[in-house]
């Protein structure tokens, strides 16, 4: 039993929305101008992003992780290798992604192919980071069976007294970059009848194909 009723819980979209003539034709540019709104908005986790793979036996899964990067090359998260995503990456490079701006009643879905960054991305990045997380990238055999988190908590303790103050990057952690085919914005409206532009790669580079999409 739930102490609500799920049937009654709605809610109503009524602060923007998207259309033809004021959407940039390009998507990345699009994403830039919403991004920088959810900044300005103090949404919290504005770098928060759903990342949905596939198994070999076609199983989806999706776990959050944080955008790193983004150029016109695609969108930048990092990871361990050898995590389920990692595995899941490697039997089928293709993903999808998306942002919840529930402040502002957005929604942005972007599909592609996911490759790995460079080692040099890699390598600058991971000395960006904290020292703890840089241990911890080492501590965590991500995605295997705990018994107990004390086996966690003594491999932090073991890198930490291995490498001190200087961890280099693990083989087995890095970035990966999703290159987009299409990309989706969603802007919640009254009635249900929300907005939804859809963006399509085109062969000819730098082209896309917009179209609006029935909520």
């Amino acid at each position: 039993m739930t102490p609500h009723n799920l049937a009654d819980m709605r809610k109503s979209y009524t602060l923007a929305q998207l259309d033809e003539v004021h959407s940039k034709s390009n998507p990345l540019e699009q994403f830039q101008l919403w991004f920088d709104e959810a900044l300005k908005a103090n949404v919290p986790e504005p770098t928060a992003m759903t990342l949905a793979t596939v198994d070999q036996h076609m199983k989806p899964s999706t776990r959050i992780v944080l955008l790193k990067g983004l150029d016109d090359r695609g969108l930048v998260w990092y990871t361990n290798y050898q995590s389920r995503k990692g595995l899941e990456l490697a039997g089928n490079p293709f993903a999808a992604l998306q942002f919840h701006w529930v402040e502002l009643e957005r929604v942005v879905r972007i599909e592609g192919h996911v490759e790995k960054i460079s080692v040099q991305e890699s390598d600058a990045y991971f000395q960006s980071r904290p020292i703890d997380s840089r241990i911890g990238a080492w501590a965590s055999p991500q995605s295997e069976v705990l018994q107990i988190r004390d086996e966690l908590e003594n491999a932090f303790v073991k890198v930490k007294e291995k490498f001190g103050d200087a961890p280099p990057r693990p083989e087995h952690w890095g970035g990966y970059r999703l290159i987009p085919t299409e990309w989706e914005f969603w802007q919640g409206r009254p009635s249900r009848l929300h907005d939804r532009l859809r963006y399509q790669k085109q062969p000819s580079p730098s082209t896309w194909l917009r179209d609006r999409l029935a909520p």
